[in-house]
């Protein structure tokens, strides 16, 4: 199975990737984690990136708070998918991170998650994985199926409260 990589601006930012460590984990995906900067290690984040593939990345996260725009330097420079995660905070609580990662130039593109959607980043790479990983895609398959029954199991208890 290929690995994801997990890179953020910041050491900051990991109490929100550690959303997407823990669901990769879940679904049994090796993943690495790495802190690179955009600005402050432009080298770094290119050299990792353009090496990716060859590395046995199949799809990198990246994320970055305020108007870093990490997810777009990563994207620059490999054609495997990346994943944005618009870390919130700062003076615009979240909005320049959201608009540095989602707007990206015609043929760089960079899939983007909500605000701190570290879970749904990871989810996210696990179907683009599972595209050609048949287990990967039953465990995805099962994973709907619990929140279905979730949603059903919280459904009969409001049903209940309410006739009560």
């Amino acid at each position: 199975m290929k690995k994801v990589a997990i890179i953020m601006g910041s050491d900051s930012d990991l109490p929100v990737v550690k959303a997407a460590w823990d669901e990769l984990k879940r679904l049994g995906i090796p993943c690495e984690a790495h802190v690179m900067s955009a600005h402050r290690t432009p080298a770094q984040a290119a050299e990792f990136s353009a090496n990716a593939r060859k590395n046995g990345f199949g799809v990198i996260i990246a994320a970055a708070g305020m108007a870093a725009h990490l997810a777009g330097a990563i994207a620059a420079n490999t054609t495997l998918p990346v994943i944005g995660i618009p870390v919130k905070g700062g003076a615009m609580d979240g909005l320049d991170a959201l608009l540095s990662t989602v707007m990206m130039p015609s043929g760089i593109p960079v899939a983007t998650v909500a605000l701190n959607g570290a879970k749904n980043a990871a989810i996210l790479a696990a179907q683009m994985l599972a595209i050609e990983d048949a287990q990967l895609a039953e465990k995805l398959d099962a994973a709907r199926e619990t929140m279905a029954k979730e949603v059903a199991a919280k459904d009969q208890a409001l049903q209940q409260k309410l006739a009560e």
